[in-house]
């Protein structure tokens, strides 16, 4: 198994610089990752970096916090696939998922996965912020908008992906979707975790010593 080729090299932290992006960009030729996953306003530039590298660009849509309407994350994401973008990981509406809105969610991914059509969409549901009950519930709706995986987290909440959440994930959507597991994914031991649970892709800052075997 070529552990890279399920790493989603990762940099979202807000005061990353260009020379960060361009550094992420190298070690992702370097190590062949799957993607790396910037922020929206650096889609153009990693483009532009991992021409004919095979290294997908991916972005997120609504982040982090996911809390601004359907039309304005439709928007985001037709700009993100004009700027290159090959895969879009956008966070749901936590509060309308809390709320028991389950149309609303359901709007709001289908309008991102209209505004992206023939590109990877993955649903990030924030796990932490949610019971078991909400989690199978968000799973289902983002399977029944058409979106490829299902993603733990984002990182900047109060916790990240953990194996029974990942199982969880992996039980209740149908067999043509997939598991991100992201947040908190730091080494070798916790991506085979998140592997063995039933993680397809792992999103994390630390690839390069998760492959080295650091």
């Amino acid at each position: 198994m070529n552990l890279a080729k399920l790493i989603d090299h990762t940099l979202l932290k807000p005061a990353a610089t260009q020379a960060q992006i361009e550094r992420l960009c190298q070690e992702a030729r370097a190590y062949g990752f799957a993607s790396v996953c910037v922020n929206p306003v650096w889609v153009k530039l990693a483009k532009k970096l991992l021409k004919g590298s095979g290294v997908k660009v991916c972005t997120v849509i609504g982040f982090p916090l996911g809390a601004t309407p359907a039309s304005v994350k439709a928007f985001e994401a037709q700009q993100a696939v004009k700027d290159g973008a090959d895969e879009l990981d956008m966070v749901l509406n936590i509060g309308a998922l809390k709320s028991a809105d389950t149309n609303t969610v359901l709007k709001d991914i289908k309008a991102v996965r209209k505004a992206c059509p023939g590109k990877v969409l993955k649903v990030i549901i924030e796990t932490c912020e949610l019971t078991d009950p909400e989690k199978i519930v968000a799973c289902q709706l983002a399977a029944q908008a058409g979106a490829d995986f299902v993603k733990t987290s984002t990182g900047f909440s109060t916790g990240g992906a953990t194996a029974k959440d990942v199982a969880l994930m992996r039980k209740v959507i149908p067999a043509n979707m997939q598991v991100k597991a992201s947040g908190g994914v730091r080494t070798w031991a916790d991506t085979q975790t998140m592997l063995s649970a039933g993680a397809t892709r792992i999103g994390t800052s630390g690839g390069v010593r998760i492959v080295e075997g650091k």
